[in-house]
């Protein structure tokens, strides 16, 4: 790096790393995940983090969804700073419902983009396209300084684009089906080797819960996931590298004992309380990838008709049992860090077994092989935060999974293991 001076990102001061510093977020890695992976003995290298450097327990940013913590953790911010509060957008001066995956949603500049221009070596790998764009503003291909490519669509990545042509030749490995665990293998993978043969100074590696959306901590399959992504952490780990994993969300069940979907349907209640379609709910969690969880997750926001009793409105929502917690825009954006202009008049999150619909008939749950596990609420905001350095560390609430770069640079900054 060409620079010694901090890097200034969002009123945030990161150290020069005088080594690479990596974030990995796993994504829908409830703690359970680890715990029950390292019981069986499947995670010697995380195991042997978690004892010879720093183990917390940090809280997600609220909606406890994919862009909305991703895009905390590339900015060191919550949403309220940079935009991104939902997967799913709803404009209520257009009346159109939206992906919140275009750059021209995001309202601050992240920590690679900051990095790259004091002239670091930038790579980002994720497993879903969905947020290459987003993670990738402000990065440049032409210097051979910026990596930022997506698993789903390795075969097509070019140098122009994405600064890795053909990012699947390249690694050797084929383009993973995107719900699959070897979407994720293929981010671990890119990323041992871009550390070994590329060696950039900043790295962030992000995954898809297809495999937490579907298993339990106790299943096979979970623990085979773990225990792969072990491997190569402990690759990354002996390269020398300053690690942090962390989570932008837990996963809860979301179902009964015979297995079949909970869910509230909001649309409906609204619609009988207001009139067939005078409200309008959007649940943030809504993505292209909804086979392993319908739309359904713990989050829902709400756009009331002019007229209508706002509090009745609250206190009839909040009755229900299914729901955790029902507020006001104004509530939820000082309690959350929100943007207030993209969230509706209410917010709602339901308890931890409980999902929030829109109305019966507009969600296909055909696709749902296994019992429905999904998260956006309270109860899927704790997540790990494990560094292979020892750090002076909180915990949660006070330590946040967007501080992983933070504390990622710091102990990269160390000159010795443990100093």
């Amino acid at each position: 790096m060409t620079t010694q001076s901090p890097i200034i990102a969002n009123d945030r001061s990161y150290a020069m790393p005088a080594r690479c510093a990596i974030a990995i977020c796993l994504d829908g890695c409830e703690p359970a995940y680890l715990e029950a992976a390292i019981a069986d003995g499947l995670m010697p290298n995380l195991e042997r983090m978690k004892r010879s450097g720093t183990d917390r327990l940090a809280h997600s940013v609220t909606p406890s969804f994919t862009n909305p913590n991703n895009l905390s953790i590339a900015t060191g911010r919550p949403p309220a700073v940079h935009g991104i509060c939902g997967n799913y957008l709803y404009d209520p001066e257009t009346g159109e419902e939206v992906m919140m995956n275009d750059v021209r949603f995001l309202r601050a500049p992240t920590v690679f983009s900051r990095f790259y221009e004091a002239g670091a070596r930038v790579a980002v790998v994720t497993a879903k396209d969905k947020l290459r764009a987003l993670l990738g503003a402000g990065l440049r291909f032409d210097e051979d300084r910026a990596k930022c490519f997506s698993a789903e669509k390795s075969d097509t990545s070019t140098r122009e684009e994405h600064g890795q042509e053909a990012a699947s030749t390249w690694l050797g490995m084929a383009q993973p089906e995107v719900y699959s665990a070897e979407l994720s293998e293929f981010v671990f993978a890119a990323g041992v080797k871009l550390l070994r043969e590329w060696k950039p100074d900043v790295m962030y590696l992000t995954t898809t819960d297809y495999v937490q959306h579907k298993y339990a901590p106790d299943q096979a399959e979970a623990k085979a996931f773990y225990e792969m992504f072990d491997r190569y952490l402990g690759q990354l780990d002996e390269l020398g590298a300053a690690i942090v994993v962390t989570a932008d969300h837990g996963m809860k069940p979301k179902h009964d004992a015979a297995g079949d979907p909970q869910v509230i349907y909001v649309q409906d209640l609204l619609d009988a309380w207001l009139g067939e379609a005078a409200a309008r709910v959007i649940l943030p969690i809504t993505d292209p990838y909804v086979v392993h969880h319908g739309a359904l997750g713990g989050f829902g926001t709400a756009y009331l008709p002019a007229g209508a009793d706002r509090a009745e409105i609250i206190a009839r929502l909040a009755a229900r049992p299914e729901l955790l917690e029902v507020m006001g825009r104004e509530e939820a954006v000082a309690r959350f860090e929100l943007p207030g202009d993209r969230i509706g008049d209410i917010v709602m999150i339901s308890t931890e077994n409980m999902t929030i619909g829109t109305s019966e008939h507009r969600h296909d749950l055909a696709a749902l092989n296994e019992p429905l596990r999904s998260h956006g609420g309270l109860t899927e905001q704790e997540v790990p935060f494990i560094c292979n350095r020892v750090l002076d560390l909180p915990s949660a609430p006070a330590l946040r999974n967007f501080d992983a770069f933070f504390y990622a640079t710091k102990a990269a900054a160390l000159e010795e293991v443990g100093a």
